[in-house]
């Protein structure tokens, strides 16, 4: 099996406790990391600076921290951090989210036996309070398995988990890395690896528990974040990846998401995007 990193972002606004077990799931993976870069993207509190500092302690010679003056959020955050990732493969982390124990393992064996392979992700399953093995799922996230359906679907939605992606760090410096531009910066980064020929898998069980809840969807809607995907929309359609038909109904389509009572757009999302 080939050695990973592990690459995650945490700012001040974050949750000392989730923290921690988002970092200890990510330790004890049955196959460990041989490397973990931690972006603090901004100073953080006390609380945080704690989990960190007792994670240094004991994870010395793998854990590097990454300190940035100021929170520039996420793709900056994820930008600057992927130059310290000292492995070719580079597994994605949430602060808040929690990787099932053989996440890294599976996803390494995907990488072993198809070496055309640049993205893996995986199915995830959402949560709203963690109980170990025992945790009771609200709603699961299964995506297109094989190169060409994620091709097909990334034209109308986002093609992969990015909380539990795993990818080779060549092809997404290749294709730009991430950024701050004003797209949202999984997706876009998605949609120019694929333009660039990187090929995905997404496995089909579950492999990370991601953290769910009102604050989720609320994060999924309002002026700032329907701005950023029309803006992919048009890049997408500028460049040839998606056609008219595809631009003028995933922006009409996300418009109206945006812009529903987040309660309706919790059930949307539950029951019509997500299975149970």
């Amino acid at each position: 099996m080939r050695k990973y990193s592990v690459l995650m972002s945490v700012y001040n606004k974050e949750s000392p406790e989730w923290l921690r077990q988002s970092m200890e799931s990510m330790f004890d993976q049955s196959i460990p990391p041989a490397d973990f870069v931690l972006v603090c993207d901004g100073p953080l509190s006390e609380d945080l600076d704690a989990v960190i500092t007792a994670m240094r302690f004991v994870h010395r010679d793998i854990l590097r921290v990454v300190r940035l003056p100021a929170n520039h959020g996420l793709g900056y955050a994820l930008m600057a951090g992927l130059s310290y990732c000292r492995c070719e493969l580079v597994a994605r982390m949430d602060s808040d989210d929690i990787s099932r124990p053989d996440r890294c393992e599976r996803q390494l064996r995907v990488f072993a036996r198809h070496p055309d392979i640049d993205i893996v992700s995986g199915t995830i399953e959402e949560f709203t309070e963690f109980r170990g093995t025992e945790t009771e799922v609200t709603g699961v996230r299964i995506l297109p398995e094989k190169p060409d359906g994620i091709l097909r679907y990334a034209r109308l939605r986002c093609p992969f988990n990015h909380p539990c992606v795993m990818y080779r760090k060549q092809a997404v410096l290749k294709a730009g890395s991430y950024n701050d531009e004003d797209y949202p910066e999984d997706y876009y980064l998605w949609v120019r690896m694929l333009m660039q020929g990187s090929r995905g898998y997404n496995i089909r069980e579950p492999l990370l528990w991601m953290r769910a809840g009102e604050d989720m969807y609320q994060r999924r809607a309002g002026k700032d974040y329907l701005r950023k995907h029309l803006n992919l929309f048009r890049y997408m359609y500028d460049t040839g990846f998606i056609n008219l038909p595809q631009y003028l109904y995933v922006s009409a389509a996300r418009s109206a998401s945006a812009y529903l009572p987040n309660k309706v757009r919790e059930r949307v999302y539950s029951e019509l995007l997500h299975k149970k």
